[in-house]
């Protein structure tokens, strides 16, 4: 076997040399990307200062005992240094296996699971169930598209103020019910037609985001296959099992995710539907809210360290749920 040498170098052809240090390779790096690092700076400064820094601050605060009555403030010209102190996993500890746990966690969390997972499906079936509609050749298809993607462009807040005058005991809702002679709900004061009014509310703010992905979904699956599939007999149940869905599990995987991780952390629906007068309807952000900003004194440790929770409730979730996506589409390929 001939070994080529390089006489310059004193090196073999096609022999690596010495790897460069890390100080090298970081200056080459930005020689040659200088203008990516310069385009990304101000983001990076931005998502830093408004992202970055609020969650190291906020880690800090669930290690301490900090409330409204021991920080930093200033009353006129008087300023009352600090006086909260450093107390570990304390309030990791109390949030989870305290004696109100249940009261405080507990209870909350298996709410909010449950309505995580029934406002998700509820997106999920009927926005499925319009975009298939409207996939469909009908006169003023355009029309309907800009009337059910509405609830979508409308604010939320706006939203939600409309359907608490609607839900309201003289509202236009249980108005038509005592005019079909039908029982009225409680809509806003009975923890049952809250949580049900608070879901219904929500499928109507979250629907046309699903209608519109899943539409897109639908027009780039090739036309094709609806017509091999139907050449070969295929029922219309079977083409959309065999055709549909399949065609349709990217765009499915990415808009569930996206919903699921929007409806966990819905603040704006339950906060402004009710406020801080409906405890049993509150999700875990908005209870969080509850101790750092509607109670007095503000416990601003233990809404830190439920804002903590939260985000690793939702890291370790997705960790999961890209897996199994992961898994799935393995196993179809195979």
């Amino acid at each position: 076997m001939t070994v080529a040498i390089d006489r310059a170098t004193g090196t073999r052809r096609g022999e690596r040399g010495p790897r460069p240090g890390l100080g090298q390779r970081l200056k080459h790096n930005y020689q040659k990307y200088w203008y990516a690092y310069a385009m990304i700076a101000p983001v990076a400064i931005v998502l830093g200062v408004l992202v970055l820094y609020p969650l190291v601050y906020g880690l800090y605060l669930t290690l301490t005992d900090a409330n409204s009555l021991n920080t930093a403030r200033t009353i006129g010209v008087n300023h009352i240094d600090a006086t909260y102190k450093f107390i570990g996993l304390d309030n990791y500890k109390d949030i989870l296996f305290g004696p109100t746990s249940y009261d405080r966690f507990w209870s909350h969390f298996i709410w909010t699971i449950v309505w995580t997972a029934l406002c998700v499906a509820l997106h999920y079936t009927i926005g499925l169930g319009l975009a298939l509609l409207l996939n469909q050749k009908l006169r003023g298809r355009t029309f309907y598209r800009l009337v059910l993607i509405l609830p979508w462009a409308v604010p939320t807040f706006v939203t939600v103020f409309g359907w608490r005058f609607m839900l309201a005991d003289s509202g236009i809702i249980n108005s038509a019910l005592h005019a079909l002679h039908l029982p009225a709900p409680d809509w806003l004061e009975d923890t049952f037609w809250q949580r049900f009014a608070a879901i219904m509310v929500n499928t109507w703010c979250g629907v046309p985001f699903m209608m519109v992905s899943l539409l897109g979904g639908l027009q780039s699956i090739d036309a094709s296959l609806y017509e091999a599939a139907e050449m070969d007999g295929a029922s219309p149940w079977q083409r959309f099992r065999y055709v549909t869905l399949p065609g349709l599990r990217s765009v499915s995987s990415t808009v569930v995710l996206l919903g699921i991780i929007w409806t966990f952390n819905q603040f704006a629906v339950i906060f402004l539907l009710f406020g801080n007068t409906a405890p049993d309807a509150q999700i875990l952000v908005t209870w969080a809210y509850y101790l750092g900003f509607g109670q007095q004194p503000r416990d601003f440790a233990g809404s830190a360290a439920y804002g903590i929770l939260l985000l690793a409730i939702l890291i370790v979730f997705t960790s999961f749920y890209r897996r199994w996506l992961n898994r799935n589409e393995q196993q179809l390929a195979i």
